[in-house]
C-alpha cells in the first residue's frame, strides 16, 4: 500500500521491464542530443520516477538522473540510513545525499562534463528547483513525458487490467448492501476491501440521483444510487462508475456504455458522456476525444436520467488501433 508498504513484486513488474524503459529513454536522449535525463519525484508526483526505477518516497523530494551512458543515480533528500532499504526495492544502486538538490545536480553535471540536460515535463518542475538549476551554467531542455512514454507497455496494461478487475469485483459485491446505509459507511466498506486488496490511493464519490457523484456527507443511500471510483494500484490509476437500480435500468446503462464504445454506434441524445484522460500529467483529468492518441488510457462515463434520478456507468479503456477498447 502506498506509503504503508513499499515493496517490489517482481512477478508483477520484472526487472527487465525497467531496463527496456530506460533503454527507450536513452534512445530519446540520443535523438535530442542530450547526455542525461532528470526526473523529479516527491510524495505527490512519484509515478514518473517510479516508472523507470520503482522508487517511491515516503516523503521529501528527489531527482532521478539517467545518463545516456551509465546507471541510474538518485539524488535524494532522505537520510542515508534509508539508502539500503531504497536499493532493496528499486533498480537504483547509486544514491547520493541531496539536501540541496539543485546544487547536487549541477555538481554532478560538472563532474560528468554535461553542458546540457533534459528534464522530464520541465513545466511541472517546482519553481524553486527550476530557478536554482537555471541559474547554473548548464542548459536545460524540456523532454515531454509523451516522448518518454508514448504508450503503456504490456506490464503496465496487465496492472491496469488487474486494478480494473479488482475494482469491478468489489463494487459488484458491495453495491447491493449499500441500501439504507449512510453514504460514508458504504464508502468506508468499499475502501476497506480495496485497501486490503492492495489499492494504494482511492477516491470514492457517490450520487443519490440528484447530483453528480460527490464525496460522502452522511446521507442515507436509497434503492437507487451510483458510485464513481478512482483507484491507484502499483502506480496505475483506473476509474469506473457503477449504479444500483432495477435490473432493466442497469441493463440499459450497460448497453448505453457499450454503444458509446462502438465508433459507429448512436447513443441516446438525451444522455451525457464524460471522458477523462488517465495518461496525462495528473491521475485523471477531463478531456475530449481529440486529445487521445494510440495507447492512451482513459475513462468513459455515461449518465442517464431515469424516473428523475441521475444514474452513472463508466469504465477504463485504452485507445487501440480500432478505437476505444475496454480494459
Amino acid at each position: 500500500m502506498k506509503r504503508g508498504l513499499i515493496a517490489w513484486d517482481k512477478t508483477e513488474i520484472p526487472q527487465a521491464t525497467f531496463q527496456s524503459r530506460i533503454d527507450w529513454a536513452r534512445k530519446t536522449l540520443a535523438e535530442q542530443e542530450l547526455p542525461a535525463l532528470v526526473v523529479y519525484s516527491d510524495i505527490w508526483r512519484s509515478n514518473q520516477a517510479r516508472y523507470f526505477s520503482n522508487f517511491m518516497p515516503y516523503w521529501n523530494r528527489a531527482l532521478l538522473v539517467a545518463g545516456r551512458d551509465g546507471s541510474l543515480t538518485l539524488l535524494c533528500a532522505l537520510s542515508p540510513r534509508v539508502y539500503p532499504w531504497i536499493r532493496s526495492y528499486t533498480v537504483i544502486e547509486d544514491i547520493r545525499p541531496g539536501g540541496n538538490l539543485a546544487q547536487q545536480l549541477l555538481q554532478m553535471c560538472h563532474d560528468e562534463g554535461w553542458r546540457k540536460i533534459g528534464i522530464a515535463d520541465l513545466a511541472l518542475l517546482p519553481w524553486d528547483l527550476y530557478a536554482a538549476i537555471g541559474a547554473g551554467d548548464v542548459e536545460i531542455s524540456d523532454v515531454p513525458w509523451r516522448t518518454l512514454h508514448p504508450a503503456p507497455d504490456e506490464t503496465e496494461l496487465s496492472l491496469y487490467r488487474r486494478a480494473a478487475k479488482l475494482a469491478r469485483k468489489i463494487l459488484a459485491e458491495e453495491l447491493p448492501g449499500g441500501v439504507g446505509l449512510p453514504d460514508f459507511e458504504f464508502a468506508a466498506r468499499v475502501e476497506r476491501k480495496l485497501r486490503r486488496a492492495g489499492a494504494e490511493d482511492l477516491v470514492v464519490l457517490l450520487s443519490r440521483g440528484q447530483t453528480a457523484p460527490v464525496p460522502a456527507a452522511g446521507a442515507t443511500l436509497g434503492s437507487e444510487f451510483s458510485v464513481t471510483l478512482a483507484m491507484e494500484y502499483r502506480g496505475h490509476w483506473i476509474k469506473l462508475s457503477r449504479a444500483l437500480a432495477a435490473p432493466d435500468t442497469i441493463a440499459f446503462l450497460g448497453s448505453h456504455f457499450e454503444a458509446r464504445l462502438a465508433a459507429d454506434a448512436k447513443t441516446d441524445p438525451s444522455s451525457r458522456v464524460y471522458v477523462e484522460n488517465l495518461s496525462g500529467a495528473y491521475p485523471y483529468e477531463p478531456c475530449v476525444e481529440a486529445d487521445l492518441t494510440l495507447g492512451s488510457l482513459f475513462a468513459i462515463h455515461v449518465e442517464i436520467l431515469r424516473n428523475g434520478h441521475r444514474l452513472f456507468y463508466g469504465d477504463t479503456c485504452v485507445q487501440g488501433e480500432r478505437g476505444a477498447e475496454l480494459l
